[in-house]
């Protein structure tokens, strides 16, 4: 099975971002922090996605969770208690992924996106996909499989504009004839008007994504 990758690494190797686990760099902040990740320890049970919370003694009475670089940060008072902070999670969580799913494109929308795509800058390829997918991934942001024609974009990008999402699928449709990332990729590649544009916020991508504006909010105490 051949699977090509859209690494975050291919734009920016140096600036991958990681959820912070240590504590001394969560003080330098000038916020308390704690973070759970899939396989680390935390006391919450159950299956939850990928989280930070963030106290803040300049924070009062909110209580305001978005997602940053594919975690979920929920920034809280540092007042609130850890009873109650083991309470809001769940709920900040649940707040977050229903706002995601108002704005998620579904699987068909990104099939017909991709087909509209390779009319516009792909009109030579007779290659379509077979399915087009949402899916968890951390170190890339879509991957392609050529065997079976099946493409999966990253679900940290759920809430990037339209235009960063078609250039992932425009990357991602390449592979379906072009293995690897040679000369004759990136001539391809080239193509799309946005290119500049959406590597850019890629590059950016945890100042462009975590909006304090576009957060999800409570207030409490």
């Amino acid at each position: 099975m051949a699977m090509q990758n859209f690494l975050q690494q291919e734009l920016f190797p140096d600036t991958v971002s990681r959820v912070p686990t240590s504590p001394a760099s969560a003080k330098s902040s000038g916020s308390a922090s704690s973070s759970r990740q899939v396989g680390v320890t935390h006391p919450l049970s159950g299956d939850l996605p990928a989280f930070r919370v963030i106290r803040s003694a300049r924070r009062k009475r909110s209580i305001q969770a978005f997602r940053t670089n594919g975690v979920i940060e929920i920034h809280i008072p540092a007042k609130v208690s850890r009873k109650q902070e083991q309470e809001l999670i769940p709920e900040m969580i649940a707040l977050v992924l229903k706002r995601e799913a108002k704005i998620r494109k579904s699987d068909g929308e990104l099939l017909h996106m991709s087909a509209e795509i390779l009319g516009a800058y792909l009109p030579e390829f007779s290659e379509r996909p077979a399915s087009v997918s949402w899916r968890p991934m951390r170190e890339r942001w879509g991957s392609c499989t050529t065997d079976d024609r099946t493409i999966r974009i990253s679900d940290r990008l759920i809430s990037a504009p339209d235009y960063v999402i078609r250039f992932v699928l425009f990357h991602e449709l390449i592979h379906l004839r072009v293995p690897g990332h040679g000369d004759e990729f990136y001539l391809l590649l080239e193509r799309m008007p946005d290119k500049d544009r959406a590597e850019s916020f890629l590059e950016g991508y945890e100042a462009g994504i975590a909006a304090h504006s576009d957060g999800d909010e409570i207030t409490v105490l």
